[in-house]
């Protein structure tokens, strides 16, 4: 039970049901349906301009939606604004902070705005900000405003975390401690909901993730099983020299694809294809110039559903 009187069902969090939103010609978000389970880490994943902050900003209060119902519990969340600002923690993909402020006088700023609030101090280290507390935000790396971000957004102690492409432009050792901030609020029971549009964060961070493209839900479930539905098996890759035909017969090949970068041969069973393709390229005197072999990852999941790479 939250501080302040309600009691969160077992069942579910967050429901947002046929929830639209249009910006004059364009259709951002198009009757979306999506439930949010609690304590754990959702992600919704796609690429720039896919409705995934649209839709964060429509959960969390900042943008009414044109059609839709959002429900937090028993609370309707379009009538009930003040209840998503008390136990809500937003990170916004570009926070505004004022520059000449210090790091501890921005976390004092943002508590004054609440009534129930978490020590400064308590933030301050968890999120490595000690040597940096004196500091104006203006003179912060990247990296430091980030966790600054995050840190803001637990100043009210809340229960769901929204985190809005929270790595972005990071370099990787920034990336990884904000990682290690994610888990950590799942650890502590809280639900976090983040958008990315890279796909070894879904991967590695959420427990459930929503695939989105031009306003729709794609698909939907853990990364395991939206490999296992959409991309079972392994890949076999070679250069893109090798004269490979679409329907050359290899035992348990599913089908080949090819991009400017590489020839995938997608199978069911990787020993059987890869023997296959061994005999295949001595009778023909091919040479196999660039074989890998790999598991299917969600990346080639995301190509499958919405047929482009990740940053168009």
């Amino acid at each position: 039970m939250w501080a302040g009187g309600i009691t969160l069902p077992h069942s579910e969090v967050l429901r947002i049901m046929g929830v639209r939103k249009r910006y004059g010609q364009v259709q951002a978000v198009d009757g979306i349906d999506l439930t949010i389970d609690p304590g754990g880490i959702f992600g919704l994943l796609g690429p720039n301009g896919a409705g995934k902050t649209t839709t964060l900003e429509m959960i969390e209060g900042l943008r009414k939606p044109d059609a839709g119902q959002i429900r937090y519990g028993e609370w309707d969340l379009l009538h009930h604004q003040k209840v998503a600002r008390e136990r809500f923690g937003v990170q916004l993909q570009t926070s505004a902070f004022f520059e000449l402020l210090r790091v501890d006088e921005t976390i004092d700023l943002f508590a004054s705005f609440y009534a129930r609030t978490l020590p400064r101090d308590q933030l301050i280290d968890r999120f490595g900000l000690q040597e940096k507390r004196s500091a104006y935000v203006q003179n912060l790396s990247g990296g430091q405003r980030q966790r600054l971000a995050v840190a803001v957004a637990l100043v009210n102690d809340p229960e769901v975390v929204f985190l809005d492409e929270p790595t972005a432009g990071l370099d990787p050792q920034a990336r990884r401690n904000v990682w290690d901030s994610v888990r950590q609020l799942r650890g502590e029971g809280r639900t976090v909901v983040l958008t990315t549009h890279y796909m070894d964060e879904a991967e590695a961070l959420c427990d459930r993730l929503a695939v989105m493209d031009h306003g729709h839900i794609l698909d939907e479930g853990s990364p395991q099983e939206l490999i296992q539905r959409h991309r079972p098996g392994a890949m076999i890759e070679l250069d893109p020299s090798v004269p490979i035909a679409d329907d050359l017969q290899l035992p348990s090949l599913q089908r080949v694809q090819r991009d400017a970068l590489a020839t995938a041969l997608m199978t069911e069973r990787l020993d059987e294809t890869l023997a296959g393709l061994v005999m295949w390229a001595r009778e023909h005197d091919v040479p196999l110039t660039g074989l890998r072999t790999r598991s299917a990852t969600l990346e080639d999941v995301f190509l499958h559903l919405t047929g482009r790479s990740l940053r168009d």
